[in-house]
């Protein structure tokens, strides 16, 4: 079995103590490729190091995190630009407009998504959407960009049937995480609708852990227990499903 975690921020505190045998279970349960989104510049050093010590199997995004867009923002950006002219990242990300927690910056966020939905498009690279509490705002920036050098992953996806297909429309494929597996989460209700090369696997790991883990840290190696829960909803064989998802994460990052 051959499986993608195409969201999981390791390079955080969280795994300081234990990052070695984090990364051997994921190994051990078929997880290759690890893709990394950054969230503001404090963690960037954090990033580098984790690929240096895991050079085959790191992938790294630059971005800057709307909960981190606050008055030195455009500083922030400056940043992420000058990353993105310095070397090769795999994504824009992870970016977007998060409304959940407050809405005093709600004007620089959308400038600051904007701003960062441009570089990748200079640079041909997807992004990685952020999205909480935000989709008629989210889908308000796309709109204006819609265009064919628009595309990417709506990471953690939480919302309805027909915001998943406006999302599918806009060139965008599917993050579906631990919250397949809550009692509540609502998306294992139509994913079968979905067609299933939308969408791309991730743990978000350390965050939203998949039952029975669910209050506890996650982790990479937990992808399967996503995997397992989304070959339910098709009702098709693990390795099947395996196999197609693996194959669009390498798609839309374009890693062969």
């Amino acid at each position: 079995m051959k499986l993608i975690d195409t969201h999981t921020h390791l390079y955080l505190e969280d795994f300081k103590d234990d990052i070695d045998k984090v990364m051997k279970r994921a190994f051990n349960v078929g997880v290759e490729k690890f893709y990394i989104p950054s969230i503001n510049s404090g963690h960037i050093k954090s990033m580098f190091d984790l690929e240096k010590k895991y050079p085959k199997q790191i992938r790294l995004m630059m971005g800057l995190h709307p909960n981190y867009v606050k008055e030195n923002y455009m500083e922030e950006l400056e940043i992420v630009k000058k990353h993105l002219n310095d070397r090769n990242f795999y994504a824009v990300g992870e970016i977007g407009i998060d409304l959940y927690w407050e809405k005093k910056y709600l004007k620089q966020q959308q400038e600051a998504f904007n701003y960062q939905i441009l570089l990748a498009k200079e640079k041909n690279l997807p992004i990685v959407i952020h999205c909480r509490d935000a989709f008629d705002e989210i889908f308000d920036v796309l709109e204006s960009h819609k265009d064919d050098k628009l595309y990417g992953i709506f990471h953690c996806f939480t919302g309805t049937q027909a915001q998943a297909l406006r999302a599918i429309d806009l060139n965008f494929k599917l993050g579906i995480g631990g919250v397949i597996t809550f009692k509540n989460g609502k998306i294992d209700k139509f994913l079968k609708q979905i067609p299933i090369d939308q969408i791309v696997l991730e743990t978000d790991s350390p965050y939203l852990s998949p039952t029975p883990y669910r209050g506890k840290r996650n982790e990479s190696s937990y992808l399967e227990i996503i995997l397992s829960k989304v070959a339910e909803c098709y009702e098709l064989p693990i390795d099947e499903v395996s196999e197609l998802i693996y194959q669009n994460s390498k798609e839309i990052f374009n890693d062969n």
